[in-house]
C-alpha cells in the first residue's frame, strides 16, 4: 500500500513481518509505504487509524533525515556513520576506497544502513569490506562494489558478518 499527498494523517500499526517506511520527498510532503512481508502484496496485517502524523526523532537528531559526512580522502567507515550518508563532492576527482570494517573491529547492529553518494564529477569509489561479507542485490556476488558518479548506494547488516548493497551507478 503506498500513501503519498501533502496531508498525510494517521497511525500504523505494524503487525507481524511487516516494514514500514516514510521517505520526505518536499517540505511538508511524504511517501508512505508499507509492505507486508508475510504476504507480499496483501495488507490484512497493516491496521490505519485515525490520528496525527508527526516528525519523530531520537538521540541522533530527526529519523528520516540521514546526515551527511563528506570525504575526500581514503576512508574505512566508523561506527559514528552509522545511518549517514559518505558523500564524494564533484569538487574531489581522485579515485577514492571506502571500506566497511570488519565486524569484529565495528560491530554495527544487525539492520545498519550506511549510504554512500558520489556526486557529479566525483571521482569513482570503490566500496571495499574486509573479512566480512558483502553482497550485490540481484546478482548475488561478493566483494567490493564500485561506484560511479552521480551513483548512490546503500549497505545494509543482514547478519553479524554480512551485508546487501544495492544502488544507483554501482557495479
Amino acid at each position: 500500500m503506498r500513501v503519498s499527498g501533502t496531508a498525510l494523517t494517521g497511525n500504523f500499526t505494524l503487525k507481524q513481518y511487516g516494514l514500514c517506511t516514510i521517505l520526505c520527498v518536499a517540505s511538508n510532503t511524504f511517501v508512505l509505504t508499507i509492505l507486508n512481508l508475510s504476504s507480499p502484496g496483501a495488507i490484512g496485517d497493516v491496521t490505519p487509524d485515525l490520528g496525527t502524523f508527526s516528525i519523530l526523532s531520537d538521540s541522533a537528531g530527526k529519523i528520516r533525515d540521514i546526515p551527511q559526512n563528506s570525504k575526500s580522502t581514503a576512508y574505512t567507515l566508523l561506527s559514528s556513520d552509522e545511518g549517514k550518508h559518505i558523500f564524494h563532492p564533484s569538487a574531489d576527482t581522485t579515485a577514492r576506497i571506502w571500506t566497511i570494517p570488519a565486524n569484529s573491529s565495528v560491530p554495527y547492529a544487525i539492520g545498519t544502513a550506511l549510504t554512500f553518494v558520489n556526486q557529479a564529477s566525483g571521482g569513482v569509489i570503490t566500496i571495499a569490506i574486509t573479512t566480512d561479507t558483502m553482497r550485490w542485490a540481484g546478482p548475488g556476488t561478493t566483494g567490493s562494489r564500485t561506484l560511479d558518479a552521480n551513483g548512490i548506494a546503500t549497505a545494509l547488516k543482514v547478519t553479524s558478518t554480512e551485508w546487501i548493497i544495492s544502488g544507483t551507478g554501482l557495479s
